[in-house]
């Protein structure tokens, strides 16, 4: 069976957005499992948004990180910790975004609330970034000892003799909208924001056999990474890199047959398939062969059947019961498949077993950002919930294989390392545009036309 040129040009009389690549689908791929996955892999929504270049000063010009920072970041909802950081009255987490702080805390009536991080005395700061557990009754300032109830409301001024001028009701903290999903916590600075059901669009419905609050916070990571947050987050928008970056996942990578699914100005998909060939390949690849590029025993692989399927298989039963879980009505896709929806501005969620993650960006300057890792696992069968995991910190150069237990490591320490190049690549180009794919990579063309209606204010 001869292979598809996938360097030959696309079909001059297809509308602009139409051409795909040659061979299975990921629908295909889901028809040949046969075991019926979620209704929500079966929807397919792409939409041309344009062909035009997109600058690189977007990504390199500090007026644009400060105009990012005046009317992005205070005007969006953002997942700022999950509900088990903060399981008792008291506890409070700080999250930060360039210098936008809030400090999420859980009162004394178990509900949720968010502050701005700043004192209204002297401006300290009632906890650094990333303080996360501190159980307190109060809200106390580090530098004088000015405190505040859970709930914001004024408790104490130290030689309130010397404030005539300051009255309870005018002196409490400044609350920010609080909501939850799935377990996360997401906090809007903005004043009267939308519901946060608005900004998750098709998120609630699709993740309803996805249950996020039903799984626990197994690793962390933190990596400071040497490029703007919206180039390094692009790295993980699309597939087109596997081929180059990731060269040896062709064997087990459907790249170039992903499926990318665009559901409106905040939420976006892609779905790419594990278990089946590159159609870059030159050649076929038997199921013996695959079955081993999987990491098994091709002996091992029954008469007929399929690599895919069988893998597929073995996981349920390894992954059940390493987390003390039934996964025997997993499909196939679930177990196997980079799942990944992006929630705008800066979050992805992976709802699978196999690749089951969560990815965060957050700005720390124009030319630097923190992407943040957590590995969401199920719940054990008997529904205890573990504590979250401690986050680890990597600094720049800093590998990801020095995580103990960390399965991906190899692969991300791959995205990572082109960001330093890409950024330098950018500064010095003479284009100074880049210039995107209309399928594979419209889910980053989607990203800059939402960030744009919010710079637009």
């Amino acid at each position: 069976m001869t292979r598809p040129d996938l360097t030959a040009p696309s079909d001059p009389a297809l509308a602009p957005g139409e051409a795909r690549c040659p061979g299975a689908s990921m629908q295909d791929i889901l028809d040949a499992d046969g075991d019926n996955p979620p209704l929500a892999m079966r929807e397919e929504a792409y939409t041309f948004l344009g062909d035009a270049d997109l600058p690189f000063a977007r990504y390199t010009d500090p007026a644009f990180h400060d105009l990012e920072m005046a009317r992005l970041w205070p005007k969006v909802w953002q997942w700022a910790c999950r509900e088990e950081h903060i399981p008792d009255p008291g506890d409070r987490y700080v999250y930060d975004v360039g210098h936008h702080s809030v400090l999420v805390v859980r009162g004394a009536d178990g509900h949720i609330r968010a502050f701005v991080n700043s004192c209204p005395h002297r401006g300290m700061k009632f906890a650094a970034e990333g303080s996360c557990g501190v159980r307190r009754s109060h809200i106390r300032c580090p530098f004088h000892g000015m405190s505040w109830n859970l709930d914001g409301t004024l408790r104490e001024i130290p030689c309130r003799w010397d404030f005539p001028h300051v009255s309870e009701a005018g002196f409490g903290l400044d609350e920010v909208a609080c909501d939850t999903w799935g377990g996360f916590v997401f906090i809007h600075m903005g004043d009267q924001p939308p519901p946060l059901a608005e900004q998750l669009e098709v998120m609630p419905d699709h993740f309803t056999l996805w249950p996020m609050h039903d799984r626990y916070v197994a690793l962390h990571t933190e990596k400071v990474l040497p490029a703007n947050w919206k180039m390094a987050m692009e790295a993980f928008l699309e597939a087109f890199h596997v081929l180059e970056t990731h060269a040896q996942a062709v064997y087990t990578a459907a790249d170039a047959n992903a499926q990318y699914d665009i559901f409106g100005p905040h939420v976006s998909r892609f779905i790419h398939a594990v278990g089946v060939p590159s159609p870059h390949l030159k050649h076929e690849v038997s199921e013996a062969t695959l079955f081993a590029k999987l990491g098994r025993d091709p002996a091992a692989l029954p008469e007929g059947a399929s690599a895919r399927a069988e893998h597929a298989r073995l996981l349920r039963q390894e992954l059940g019961a390493a987390f003390g879980t039934d996964l025997s009505g997993v499909s196939t896709t679930e177990m196997m498949d980079s799942i990944e929806y992006f929630l705008f501005p800066n979050a992805f969620f992976f709802p699978g077993i196999g690749i089951r993650l969560c990815y965060r960006f957050r700005p720390l300057g124009p030319e630097e950002c923190l992407h943040e890792i957590l590995v969401l696992q199920p719940l054990p069968a008997d529904g205890e919930r573990p504590a979250p995991a401690t986050p680890i910190r990597l600094g720049v150069e800093d590998s990801y294989t020095t995580v103990p237990g960390f399965a991906l490591a190899e692969i991300l320490d791959q995205d990572t390392e082109n960001l330093k190049l890409q950024r330098d690549g950018a500064k010095a180009s003479r284009k100074g545009a880049q210039t995107l794919g209309n399928y594979q990579e419209a889910r980053i063309r989607r990203l800059h036309l939402t960030l744009d209606t919010y710079l637009a204010g």
